[in-house]
């Protein structure tokens, strides 16, 4: 199917004149005798003094030569959620088009629909957490902008199957948008790769998880360059600030560093699913390609409340769609998975 990106824009997002910044004005941040007075910066250096590059250029170069995109091809925000949020905006219009999620899944997908009033039409998965892909066109209307894929999926841990999401991305008119947000622990490919075959697929990813950077909160959205014009005229002009561009940089060039962490908690990941083999109270163990494993146990909420008695913290999920008595265990290090193990043993 034919996709046309000024079909789905916002008719005031196509008009609107994006906000010029300073920054943007005069990009060369190297010029250091440069007298900088266009912006009303305080001029005493105190290392943050200046407003951050508004592209955040350096960082994008980076991760253009690490996942082989253009810079063009991607956009940064403050976490994911402001991406997630970004996209919203963009391409949907308020009290008039919907979207669809496919629960049990990241709750923000959810909430942002809300706050954006848009229509969020909910189609759950199948008992095995795939897609429902008669159930989801049949929920499909011509005011359906956006369809949420979360793979490996939260909170279930698994990715969904190549042939459903190509389906989607072929008989679908709108957006795809897939969170990767966990896919550096799983053996599949990301759909990066994808992007210049689908100009309707959007693809988000973070540097919370295997980055180990949650703390600085940094998203970023890879699509066509065509999308993410349209994204960059809506987007804050100094979304993501000094320190945290500073410290992507740091880490993003630390790939040594990643890579063993990576490693190391999927290491810690098998060697969790074996001992939970092992827990009475523990019914099922869900397949994983996360750094987390829901497991089914015999009562969420007891578990949940010895876990916290003996100083552990997990996530109780038994609330969620499809997950009555579940809980979500996180990938701690070496010494946090031995407590962990005591404790269910015990």
């Amino acid at each position: 199917m034919k996709f046309d990106i000024n079909t789905i824009t916002r008719d005031n997002v196509k008009v609107l004149k994006p906000y010029s910044s300073a920054r943007d004005e005069f990009e060369d941040f190297d010029t250091a005798d440069m007298v900088f007075l266009d912006a009303n910066e305080n001029p005493y250096n105190s290392g943050v003094n200046r407003y951050p590059d508004p592209q955040q250029a350096s960082v994008k170069s980076i991760l253009a030569k690490q996942h082989n995109r253009s810079q063009n091809q991607m956009l940064l925000g403050n976490g994911s959620d402001e991406v997630l949020d970004l996209i919203f905006r963009a391409f949907c219009e308020p009290k008039k088009d919907n979207v669809i999620t496919l629960p049990p899944t990241y709750g923000m997908y959810g909430v942002l629909a809300n706050i954006n009033a848009i229509e969020n039409r909910e189609v759950l998965l199948s008992t095995d957490f795939q897609p429902q892909i008669d159930k989801i066109f049949k929920a499909i209307d011509d005011n359906t902008k956006m369809i949420f894929l979360c793979s490996p999926n939260n909170p279930t841990g698994n990715s969904f199957s190549e042939e459903s999401v190509v389906t989607l991305l072929e008989k679908f008119k709108g957006l795809i948008v897939i969170d990767e947000a966990y896919i550096d622990f799983s053996e599949k490919e990301s759909w990066l790769k994808k992007i210049d075959q689908y100009p309707n697929l959007i693809i988000t990813q973070t540097l919370s998880k295997a980055y180990g950077l949650a703390g600085i909160r940094l998203g970023i959205c890879y699509a066509s360059a065509e999308i993410i014009s349209v994204l960059n005229k809506i987007k804050p002009p100094y979304n993501v600030n000094e320190l945290t561009q500073k410290r992507a940089l740091e880490r993003l060039n630390d790939t040594k560093a990643i890579k063993h962490e990576i490693e190391s908690i999927i290491e810690q990941r098998e060697k969790l699913l074996k001992v939970l083999l092992e827990v009475s109270f523990v019914k099922k163990i869900y397949p994983t390609e996360a750094n987390f494993v829901l497991i089914k146990v015999d009562d969420a909420n007891k578990r949940y409340d010895d876990l916290i008695a003996k100083g552990i913290v997990i996530r109780n999920r038994t609330t969620q769609p499809l997950c009555e008595n579940t809980l979500r265990l996180t990938i701690g290090t070496e010494e946090e998975n031995k407590k962990l193990i005591e404790a269910l043993k015990a």
